[in-house]
């Protein structure tokens, strides 16, 4: 791997149907250095020095996996070496023992392949350092010819270029404001992790919520299971003019109609039997700000009478009160459901559809998305690696292209679930100490990989998948099992194991209800 660090100025989402000028531009910068020094790839990763987090921005000649990655610095040493190398670089010699992030990642190859030559320096602009310029070769000695001199130029190429770069964005900010609040929904980890994708479908729904977030419209996100529909609502939330206000949620598959106006309208002591004191409801929570009222389609036809006179109203009235509170909310609502059927059969209003309805979302499922699975599964492995204590989890071309067939009835969740399980297996099966540990479909399927010898599976967990069940079973299975384990190391107390998991705990009591575990 040749890397070279480089001070570059951030980088923000271009609207959907055009090509991403500043992609575009590193795209050609790469490219340029191809040209000066022969070399299998190359990726410019950006640093994001508050979480020392290097992120790929642009490859050429690297999987499209990578581009779903992050690397932490702390975890990547030759990494960290590079950024902190003076500004001639460094080159690593071909027996180096130090893991390098790009095994197994560079395109076109039948096989896992290491990389054998790697040299690199920091490129600074502004006195400020960004990230990384990357080349690797997968034959030993290719670099022998790139002398210092070479090596120079590359640098001063690449920082020209990035400061011509910047002085186009600093241009372009200028006669569109919206562009800063772009740059602060970037930071947004959570949202561009899920959420990011370069497929048609994708940078339509982008499209849509950048048009549609600056403005106090209601929203409704419509979506199959697992699709990203939260992150869609928080993506609109970091955009609208309310950011610097709460955004507030409410599962409505878990509000129960006994406890409906309580959470969502509050109450007054006394009000019925164990109203203790008084209590705001979510729509006083979420006053000045955005209320995201989730599954929408799973409320009762009272409930739903109720939340539309307040929608009408703009007024909340708690229970044992005759005081009428103003709010300032907007309302933006998500559901998996067909509501327009759901309205012709009666079970849901069709007053409160339309006051929902007023710019719908529909957010694509993944077998919509093409070739965006590849990313998304590199993040969900770059996760898995470090959760895991293993090196690099990679995936053979097989197994690219098995994730490309599937149809994911389950979505980004299920993908997830399906590279988390993945991993769990191929840990237990060739070790954490490898180079890298190579995820095969077989992994990645519906039967449990044949034992082979090698480390035992991980404490606590088997490979469920027998014969005869279909991947959702198995999934579910392999679920049932994972929070069983779980919830015994936490004593059965459910907030402590939601926490764990890193699932908000309402959502979690929910899937422990789904899976009978309740």
């Amino acid at each position: 791997m040749t890397t070279l660090a480089a001070s570059l100025p951030a980088t923000t989402p271009a609207p959907a149907g055009a090509a991403d000028p500043d992609r575009a531009r590193l795209a050609a910068l790469l490219a340029a250095v191809r040209g000066m020094v022969r070399c299998d790839a190359a990726a410019l990763l950006r640093l994001d020095e508050d979480s020392g987090v290097l992120r790929p921005v642009a490859v050429d000649g690297l999987s499209e996996e990578a581009l779903g990655r992050a690397f932490p610095v702390a975890a990547h040493p030759r990494l960290a070496q590079l950024l902190a190398s003076d500004e001639a670089g460094l080159r690593f010699a071909a027996d180096c023992g130090l893991p390098d992030p790009y095994d197994g990642l560079v395109e076109g190859q039948p096989d896992i392949l290491p990389v054998h030559d790697c040299m690199g320096a920091p490129l600074r602009v502004g006195g400020r350092l960004w990230g990384l310029l990357t080349l690797d070769a997968l034959q030993a000695g290719a670099f022998d010819p790139v002398g210092p001199a070479q090596r120079q130029a590359l640098v001063t190429l690449v920082q020209d270029g990035i400061e011509a770069a910047g002085t186009i964005r600093q241009l372009a900010e200028q006669a569109h404001r919206e562009q800063a609040r772009l740059q602060a929904l970037q930071r947004s980890t959570l949202a561009q992790r899920s959420l990011g994708g370069h497929s048609p479908a994708m940078q339509a729904l982008l499209h849509e919520i950048d048009l549609v977030a600056g403005s106090d419209l209601t929203v409704l996100i419509l979506g199959e299971t697992g699709v990203g529909k939260e992150l869609v609502a928080q993506r609109l939330h970091a955009q609208s003019g309310r950011r610097e206000r709460p955004l507030v949620q409410v599962n409505c598959a878990a509000l129960p109609d006994t406890l409906a106006d309580s959470e969502l309208f509050g109450h007054r002591r006394g009000a019925f039997t164990g109203a203790l004191q008084d209590r705001a409801g979510r729509f006083e929570l979420a006053d000045g700000g955005i209320l995201f009222l989730d599954e929408v389609g799973e409320l009762s036809l009272p409930v739903q009478a109720k939340l539309l006179r307040v929608l009408q109203s703009g007024e909340v009235q708690r229970p044992g009160s005759d005081r009428l509170l103003r709010v300032d909310v907007r309302v933006l609502a998500a559901t998996n459901r067909d509501l327009a059927a759901e309205v012709a059969a009666g079970r849901f209003r069709a007053d409160l559809y339309h006051r929902l309805s007023v710019y719908p979302l529909r957010v694509p499922a993944l077998r919509e998305r093409g070739r965006d699975v590849l990313a998304l599964a590199g993040g969900f492995l770059e996760e898995n690696q470090h959760r895991l204590g293993t090196r690099n989890l990679r995936l053979t071309p097989a197994a690219k292209a098995w994730l490309q067939q599937q149809p994911w009835p389950g979505n980004v969740r299920e993908l997830e679930h399906v590279i988390s399980r993945a991993a769990l297996r191929v840990v237990g099966e060739q070790g954490r100490a490898a180079r890298w540990v190579r995820i095969e479909p077989r992994h990645l399927g519906e039967a449990a990989p044949a034992a082979t010898a090698g480390p035992a599976p991980l404490p606590g967990l088997s490979m469920p998948g027998p014969a005869g069940q279909s991947l959702r079973e198995a999934t579910e299975a392999f679920q049932r099992q994972w929070l069983q384990a779980l919830l015994a190391r936490h004593g059965g107390v459910a907030a402590a194991a939601a926490r764990e998991a890193g699932v908000d705990r309402s959502n979690f009591h929910r899937l422990l209800r789904r899976l009978g575990l309740a």
